[in-house]
C-alpha cells in the first residue's frame, strides 16, 4: 500500500493536469479522478473480488484430458466478463454475411449417427450459413488478414444443430481460458484504439510470441488462408473434436469439414489492400451477387472419424484444438452437399440477429472433452444471451422449425404468447404436460463417457508439443505459398515496435523451419537466436514431414464458372475479337464485362455500338479474376495513351492473373512493358501462344482456340510463379 504522503502526491498530480470543472465539488472530483486504474508493476493478477489467482491459462477439469468444470468460477468470471466487453455488436466476427440455402445427404449415416437429418437423402434440410471476419468491427473491410467465420445453422425436424466453424482447421488456443486474453491482444490497442481489423501491431505478437502453442495457428493466418478470393472459394471447419453416436451407442470422435466445389482461392496481399479501398465490401458483394446471378455457393460434407479405441494411437492429441487430423492419416468422408440459394430479405433482422451457440445439437452428436470446445459451451450462450437477450431463440432466423415446448418465463423480448397457466414440471394441472421424451422418442441423451480424475488446473502433457504441425504446414506449402507467408510476417512483424517481441517471435519460427525463420528476421532488423536454432535440432519434429491436402496449390481447377472477366476496350475494338471471346467465356459459366474511359457505348471498328458494363475507376482491375485485349488497331492506340488502362495491365500481371490478347492487343501488353519479359507475341501468326497465364494470339482467327487456352488459365486461378511480375510497376 501506499503511504499517506504517496496519496497526497498522486492526487496532486492530478489535479496538475488541469481536471478542473467549477460544477463538481473537490471531492466528486477525486471520486471521479480515483476511479481510473493506475496499472502499477509488480500487481498479482485477481478476480474481481480480489482473490490472486496462481494459474489462469488452463481451466478446472476432471483430469488433465478430463471436462471442463462448472465449479471453475475463475473460468466463467473471465469469459463472462469478456462476453459482455460489447453492446450490441458482437465482441467478433462482427462483420458478416450470410444466406440461406438447403442441405441434402448423400446416404444414410446410420452406421455412424442416429441424427435424423443424415439418413434421408430425398431430404433438404434447410440452412442459414453466416461467414465473418473476426476481429473486425462491423465498419471493417472485408479483405482485412484474418480468420473467417464459417457457421452454419441447420433446421433439421429434431431442432436446430449449429455447427460454428472457421475456414482454417485449427485455433490459437487450446483452452478456452485463454480466449478473451487472445482477443485483447489481437484488436485494437486500448490505449488508442489502433489498428482496425489487423493483427501487424504489438500486443498481438505480443501475446503470440509468449504463447508458443499459437505457432500452428499463426502460420494458416499469415498463409493465403487470411486472404481468400470469395466465401465461396473457402473451406470451412468445425475446428473443435465432436462426437456421433449411433443407435446402438457407439461413439466415435469426429471433426467437421465443409469442401468447396469452386476450389479453394485466394488474393495476394497488395490486393487485397486496394480491395479494402476501393471495395471493402468485397467479399459481402461477391457472395450476393452471385447468389443473384444464380452461381449458387456449394460445399461437400464431410467428416474424419476415429474410433474410440483408437484415441491414443496417434502422435498428437486429438482433443487439441491447435491440431489437424492430416487427412492421409484420416481421411475425409463426404457425405453430403449444401447449396445456398437465398439472399436474406433484412440485414439486420437475419445476418445480425442469427444467434449460434455449439449447445445447439440434435441427438446423435455429443460433445468430446476438448477444453477449447468444453468453455465455448458455456461463452457462445451467454454472448447470445447478453447481445440479443435471454429469448434470442425465438427470433425467426434462429427459431426452431420443429415445436418448441419448455417452461422458460418472460425476459426481455418475449415472442411467443404462452397461455398455459404452469411454467413448472412436474405438474399436474396441465396434465403434467410438456413431459420429458424418451430416447425412441427423440430425447437427447448423453453419451455416457466414464470420467474419472483430480481437479486440476493444468494442462495435458498430450497437449505439449506446439511445433510439430506448424512444420507440417510449412512443408505442405508450394513454394509461391511459402513466400507468401514470409512477406506475411515481415510486413506484420515491421509493424511491430518493440524489437524484444519481434525477437521473440522469430525465436518461434524458427523452431518452425530455419529458413523461415532467417528470411523474416532478415526482413524486420533482428537476429535468430541461436539458441531457439539449437532447440529446433535438439527435439525433431514428430508425426508426417508433409500432406498435400494442406496446400492450396492442389484444390480444385477445373471450372472457370463465375469467375470475372474484363475486356478492355475503346473506339475502333475489334467487335469479332471481342464478341467470339466473351460468347465463349460466358458459354463456360464466367462473367464478362466491357470496361473502359466512360459508361454509355464504343464503337466497334465495323460501326457496331457495344454498352461498356464499367470503368477504369468503377471496375479495377482488382474486381476482376481475368482480363482479355481484344484486337482493333484505333481501339489499342486509344488504351495505350491510357495511364488507368496500361496500369490495369500492369496490376492484373502483378496480381499473377490470367490475361490475353489477340491482334493489335498484343501492342497494348508491349506498351506496359510485358512483351519484354518474353510472354508475349513471340509465337508465329498461326499460333496461340501460352506462358505463364498469358495467352496471345496475333491473327483474330484465332480467336476460339485462344478463348480456350484462356479459360484454361483462368481455371488455374492465378499463375503464383510468374516470372520477373515485382519488375512490372503497378
Amino acid at each position: 500500500m501506499e503511504s499517506g504522503d504517496g496519496q497526497k502526491g498522486k492526487k496532486q498530480k492530478r489535479n496538475g493536469h488541469g481536471h478542473t470543472n467549477g460544477s463538481i465539488d473537490e471531492a466528486s472530483k477525486e471520486l471521479y479522478l480515483d476511479s481510473f486504474e493506475e496499472q502499477q508493476d509488480g500487481e498479482y493478477l485477481t478476480t474481481n473480488q480480489g482473490l490472486r489467482l496462481s494459474h489462469t491459462d488452463d481451466s478446472l477439469k476432471a483430469g488433465s484430458r478430463g471436462p471442463t468444470l462448472i465449479e471453475d468460477f475463475h473460468f466463467r468470471e473471465k469469459i463472462t466478463h469478456f462476453d459482455h466487453e460489447r453492446i450490441p455488436e458482437r465482441v467478433v466476427h462482427a462483420r458478416g454475411m450470410a444466406a440461406h440455402g438447403y442441405f441434402q445427404v448423400y446416404e444414410p449415416m446410420a452406421e455412424f449417427t442416429r441424427a435424423k437429418f443424415l439418413q434421408d437423402p430425398s431430404v433438404k434440410t434447410p440452412v442459414f450459413v453466416r461467414f465473418s471476419t473476426v476481429a473486425g468491427s462491423r465498419g471493417s473491410s472485408d479483405m482485412a488478414r484474418d480468420v473467417r467465420g464459417f457457421a452454419t445453422k441447420f433446421y433439421t425436424e429434431e431442432g436446430v444443430f449449429d455447427l460454428v466453424g472457421n475456414n482454417i482447421p485449427v485455433f490459437f488456443i487450446q483452452d478456452a481460458i485463454k480466449f478473451p486474453d487472445l482477443i485483447h491482444a489481437v484488436k485494437p490497442e486500448p490505449h488508442n484504439e489502433m489498428p482496425q481489423a489487423a493483427s501487424a501491431h504489438d500486443t498481438f505478437y505480443d501475446f503470440v510470441s509468449l504463447q508458443p502453442e499459437t505457432t500452428h495457428m499463426l502460420m494458416w493466418v499469415m498463409s493465403d488462408r487470411g486472404l481468400p478470393r470469395s466465401v465461396r472459394m473457402m473451406e470451412g471447419f468445425g475446428v473443435n473434436t465432436f462426437k456421433l453416436v449411433n443407435e446402438q451407442g457407439k461413439a466415435r470422435f469426429v471433426k467437421f469439414h465443409w469442401k468447396p466445389l469452386l476450389g479453394v482461392h485466394s488474393v495476394v496481399w497488395d490486393e487485397a489492400q486496394k480491395l479494402s479501398g476501393k471495395d471493402p465490401d468485397w467479399l459481402r458483394r461477391d457472395l450476393w451477387e452471385a447468389i443473384e446471378m444464380g452461381d449458387y455457393p456449394e460445399y461437400e460434407f464431410g467428416v474424419q472419424l476415429i474410433d474410440e479405441e483408437d484415441e491414443f494411437k496417434f502422435d498428437f492429441d486429438i482433443l487439441d484444438a491447435t491440431k489437424v487430423w492430416p487427412e492421409e492419416l484420416v481421411p475425409v468422408m463426404r457425405i453430403g452437399k449444401m447449396v445456398l440459394n437465398r439472399n436474406p430479405d433484412n440485414f439486420f433482422a437475419e445476418t445480425e440477429q442469427v444467434a449460434f451457440h455449439l449447445g445447439h445439437i440434435v441427438p446423435g452428436i455429443d460433445f468430446s472433452n476438448d477444453p477449447l470446445l468444453q468453455g465455448r459451451l458455456f461463452s457462445y450462450l451467454d454472448t447470445q444471451i447478453t447481445r440479443i437477450g435471454p429469448n434470442f431463440a425465438e427470433l425467426p432466423i434462429n427459431r426452431s422449425l420443429s415445436p418448441v415446448h419448455n417452461n422458460h418465463q418472460d425476459g426481455q423480448m418475449r415472442v411467443s404468447i404462452k397461455k398455459s397457466r404452469t411454467n413448472y414440471f412436474p405438474n399436474s394441472l396441465s396434465s403434467g404436460y410438456p413431459v420429458t421424451a424418451p430416447a425412441a422418442e427423440g430425447g437427447y441423451v448423453s453419451y455416457p463417457e466414464r470420467v474419472e480424475g483430480n481437479k486440476v488446473r493444468e494442462r495435458s502433457q498430450s497437449f505439449r508439443d506446439n511445433f510439430s504441425q506448424a512444420t507440417l504446414f510449412w512443408n505442405s506449402q508450394s513454394e509461391p505459398e511459402k513466400r507468401h507467408i514470409i512477406e506475411a510476417l515481415q510486413f506484420e512483424l515491421g509493424m511491430v515496435e518493440t524489437k524484444a517481441i519481434r525477437e521473440r517471435t522469430v525465436a518461434l519460427l524458427a523452431q518452425v523451419d530455419g529458413r523461415l525463420a532467417s528470411e523474416v528476421a532478415a526482413a524486420i532488423g533482428v537476429e535468430v537466436p541461436a539458441e531457439s536454432v539449437a532447440a529446433a535440432a535438439a527435439h525433431p519434429k514428430k508425426g508426417l514431414r508433409s500432406s498435400p491436402a494442406l496446400s492450396m496449390q492442389n484444390t480444385v481447377k477445373d471450372t472457370i464458372k463465375s469467375r470475372r472477366v474484363a475486356i478492355l476496350a475503346a473506339d475502333g475494338v475489334n467487335e469479332a475479337d471481342l464478341t467470339s471471346v466473351r460468347e465463349a467465356l460466358m458459354k463456360a459459366g464466367a462473367h464478362v464485362k466491357v470496361v473502359s474511359k466512360k459508361l454509355g457505348t464504343i464503337t466497334s471498328a465495323e460501326g457496331k455500338e457495344i454498352e461498356v458494363d464499367k470503368t477504369f475507376l468503377t471496375g479495377p482491375s482488382v474486381t476482376f479474376d481475368a482480363v482479355f485485349i481484344p484486337g482493333g488497331e484505333n481501339s489499342v492506340a486509344t488504351l495505350k495513351m491510357l495511364g488507368d488502362a496500361v496500369h490495369y495491365v500492369n496490376e492484373a500481371f502483378k496480381h499473377c492473373k490470367p490475361i490475353a490478347a489477340i491482334g493489335e492487343g498484343i501492342n497494348l501488353l508491349a506498351g506496359a512493358d510485358l512483351a519484354g519479359v518474353g510472354l508475349a507475341g513471340n509465337g508465329a501468326p498461326s499460333d496461340v501462344v501460352s506462358a505463364q497465364g498469358v495467352v496471345t494470339a496475333r491473327s483474330g482467327a484465332k480467336a476460339k482456340q485462344l478463348a480456350e487456352k484462356f479459360a484454361e488459365a483462368i481455371a488455374e486461378h492465378r499463375n503464383w510463379q510468374r516470372a520477373q511480375k515485382d519488375l512490372v510497376p503497378a
